[in-house]
């Protein structure tokens, strides 16, 4: 009679492994089904170059982020730890012995640090978080030349050729990619999903809207440029003015990387006594900071790059039991039929500001968002949406006998 044996599975990822909800996510589902995971993320100064987390084996690699910086700093960035990571991992598989390699982007070239296990017959997994070519485009406007584009588009195509399987975040990823040429087949679709056992509005203190007689409004995640917080700021004074009865306040929490001068355009709009900057928190803080608020924001501006990027934000807030105010973009509208979250023109302070009075003065239409945010929240949890991913694991592993 043969025995099967569950070989860990290897993670390899540009970012800080504690910080990043969607791989510890995935790396904490894998955990609990019985397989052992190790992660080579990157490594902050401070940090010990290994440890664990929530069973989780974390291999720090000594690269440090630079946010912001020019698109020259990026690749050496990213050229650096994928030798790194790739010296580290193909060292650790002489002893683990790896079922499976699951490299999360971006950039998508990170494949390339599996590429001597690949060769060695290990399956590879390419979790795609974002459209590479597009967040470029985005983030440096030489990206958009005719030339670079076409070279990140070759490159992306070269990653998924690599892979075994693809996997992205929502279905309009997915069927970018299969227009592209790729087998549908090959792409797989998991969800940024909440883990309703960690955002469990029942395990903090329920909260009444305004119960303080101040409106409590709150925003958790990256302070960058993807993300319109400058926009959220002139919709606060914005409120302030039109209602100067009403108090309000803002808490920003997440990592400010000084992309933009957020604390001064607070001054300028003289909100220096209503806008909290906690600086970043750790995911397991997250939820409490949630409960003590009365409406989530996911405030994002609208690029070709956000057109196919749903705020996992907004799944949080609406676990929380919170009302959410968020940009108008397709994902958002595929995702969340009227009558759930409301939105706003992204960029448009004032249409923002005139969305959040919306819900301080219409008790019976905001509670019947939350409720009906809240359901289809639970449909889309990470509990119900981790099951296919798991078994795309399973049926990929290689596992000895």
């Amino acid at each position: 009679m043969t025995r099967r044996v569950r070989r860990p599975v290897a993670m390899v990822v540009h970012s800080y492994y504690e910080e990043d909800p969607r791989v510890r996510r995935e790396a904490e589902a894998v955990r609990a089904s019985d397989r052992e995971v190790d992660v080579f993320s990157l490594r902050q100064e401070g940090d010990s170059p290994a440890g664990e987390l929530n069973g989780v084996h974390i291999h720090r690699i000594n690269v440090q982020r630079h946010q912001g910086a020019s698109i020259g700093t990026y690749l050496r960035e990213y050229a650096d730890f994928m030798v790194r990571a790739s010296l580290a991992l193909t060292r650790a598989h002489a002893r683990r012995r790896y079922a499976l390699v699951q490299v999360h982007t971006i950039p998508d070239a990170l494949v390339l640090s599996a590429l001597p296990l690949r060769l060695l017959g290990v399956p590879v997994i390419l979790d795609m978080h974002e459209a590479m070519p597009e967040f470029f485009r985005m983030r440096f406007p030489g990206a958009s030349r005719t030339a670079v584009r076409r070279a990140l588009v070759v490159q992306e195509r070269a990653s998924i050729a690599v892979a075994n399987a693809a996997i992205t975040v929502n279905d309009a990823l997915a069927s970018r990619l299969v227009e592209m040429g790729v087998p549908a087949a090959k792409v797989h679709v998991v969800l940024n999903a909440p883990v309703l056992a960690r955002f469990d509005a029942g395990a903090y203190p329920a909260r009444a809207f305004m119960a303080d007689g101040t409106l409590r409004l709150v925003y958790a995640g990256a302070l960058s440029m993807v993300y319109e917080v400058d926009v959220a700021l002139e919709a606060l004074a914005r409120l302030r003015a039109e209602r100067p009865g009403l108090p309000i306040v803002l808490d920003l929490y997440g990592r400010d990387f000084a992309e933009l001068p957020l604390r001064n355009r607070a001054a300028e709009l003289g909100l220096g006594d209503a806008v909290t900057f906690h600086g970043r928190v750790p995911i397991e803080a997250v939820p409490r900071a949630l409960a003590a608020a009365d409406i989530g924001l996911a405030p994002t501006r609208r690029t070709q790059f956000t057109d196919f990027s749903l705020s996992t934000k907004i799944f949080e807030y609406a676990a929380m039991g919170k009302p959410v105010v968020a940009s108008r973009l397709p994902m958002v509208e595929t995702m969340f039929p009227p009558g759930t979250v409301t939105t706003y023109p992204a960029g448009d302070a004032a249409a923002m500001a005139g969305a959040l009075l919306g819900l301080v003065d219409d008790a019976p239409a905001r509670e019947a968002s939350v409720a009906r945010t809240s359901a289809l929240v639970d449909q889309l949890s990470w509990e119900r949406v981790s099951k296919p991913y798991l078994a795309l694991v399973e049926s990929l592993a290689r596992d000895r006998r």
